[in-house]
């Protein structure tokens, strides 16, 4: 057995939701004053929990979100989701083939758990993960590209982090899982191995990811 603990991030990952939230994040930074395109948004706050929103636009601007400003980007979020949220292409498949091994995976993900719960009832893959291997950004305070996440769950996994490794598909993934001491791997369905330096390996299709974990 190469881990003892596979690590998926989730939005981009396991469903496909970063072009729905990246246009409405864009379109609603916008709307506020804060001109961004959906290419922006995703070079920005792709991968990255909702302080970072925050913190970069006061950096920028000088100007803080309104109070209500989450609320409201995750009710658009998750209307949008009901509507058009699916599973990344191959993911049941792969985690059918990763639990047949009998390799232990959970989800660490810079979203809310309601982010998580909403997305994973959506597309089914709440059948896959147990409520105790769900962690969220929201457990620790502080998101990737801190380390601070991906080492909470292998501690609650009890998985020594160089035996865990991670999949990922943002550059501040990457950067997470390179500071917990794990290796990684990126899917670069939407990104280009190029924009995610530091992995242990790149694979364009859910399919091959059992073969490089296994």
């Amino acid at each position: 057995m190469r881990y003892d603990l596979v690590i998926f991030d989730n939005d981009g990952v396991l469903v496909d939701s970063e072009p729905i939230s990246n246009a409405i994040l864009a379109g609603y930074l916008t709307e506020l004053g804060h001109p961004t395109t959906y290419e922006e948004s995703l070079r920005d706050y792709m991968g990255g929990a909702m302080h970072r929103v925050h913190d970069t636009v006061l950096e920028r601007t000088g100007q803080q979100l309104p109070d209500d400003f989450d609320r409201t980007f995750h009710t658009r979020v998750f209307a949008a989701f009901e509507r058009d949220l699916t599973a990344v292409t191959g993911v049941t498949d792969t985690l059918g083939r990763i639990a047949a091994a009998g390799v232990p995976y959970c989800v660490a993900s810079s979203g809310s758990h309601e982010r998580i719960r909403v997305g994973h009832r959506r597309t089914g893959l709440d059948l896959w993960f147990a409520p105790d291997a769900v962690f969220s950004a929201q457990d620790v305070g502080r998101g990737k590209p801190a380390p601070d996440l991906f080492l909470h769950a292998a501690r609650r996994m009890g998985v020594a982090p160089e035996r865990c490794v991670v999949i990922e598909d943002s550059p501040l993934g990457v950067q997470a899982a390179n500071a917990a001491g794990m290796d990684v791997y990126a899917y670069t369905g939407m990104s280009a191995a190029a924009r995610l330096p530091g992995a242990t390996g790149y694979f364009g299709d859910m399919a091959q990811l059992p073969d490089l974990v296994l």
